[in-house]
């Protein structure tokens, strides 16, 4: 999703989307031949604000090394080591084994 529709989704200020792209609770890719930057849908909670755990796993993943571009590919690939993709988990608030393997990947 684009930022400025975000931020008609959830009735925060653009300025404040862009304060959680700046704190790393929300990361994106720039896409389309517009250059436009966007944001995973499933990176925001029904009220299209930021999900809880997301921030702190992003920065666990900058640690590794990842780039915003392949901390989104990492958290939605399926991992056999977790029981599917750790954007799920984390969207159910299992934070522990996906920042556990999202550390793992620094070693």
């Amino acid at each position: 999703m684009p930022l400025p529709d975000i931020a008609e989704a959830s009735g925060l200020g653009i300025s404040k989307i862009r304060r959680f792209v700046e704190d790393g609770s929300l990361v994106g890719v720039r896409r389309t031949d517009r250059d436009i930057f966007q944001v995973p849908a499933l990176f925001l909670d029904d009220e299209s604000r930021p999900i809880r755990h997301l921030r702190g796993t992003v920065t666990t993943l900058r640690d590794a090394g990842f780039d915003d571009e392949a901390a989104i590919v990492w958290l939605f690939t399926p991992d056999e080591s977790l029981p599917g993709r750790p954007i799920d988990l984390l969207r159910c608030g299992s934070k522990t084994e996906v920042r556990r393997r999202a550390q793992a990947l620094a070693l």
